[in-house]
């Protein structure tokens, strides 16, 4: 349960980050929930592949996790 719980958080990251550094590659003015963050484009699109990523990771060590466990 715990790590079905890990692998919904990560993939969520890895749909947000994604789906944010597709809209930012597309339309470089469209920041979505970044908007707020200071440093334009790169910051925007290094954060969003940041979160794409830490999300992959997340979920690829939580399936690995809760295979040892079965």
């Amino acid at each position: 349960m715990k790590y079905g719980l890990y692998q919904a958080l990560g993939m969520a990251l890895l749909v947000i980050g994604a789906q944010g550094a597709i809209r930012q590659l597309v339309d470089h003015d469209n920041a979505g929930l970044l908007s707020w963050l200071p440093g334009g484009f790169a910051a925007s699109i290094s954060v969003y592949v940041l979160a794409v990523v830490i999300g992959a990771v997340i979920t690829g060590r939580a399936r690995a996790a809760s295979k040892a466990t079965n």
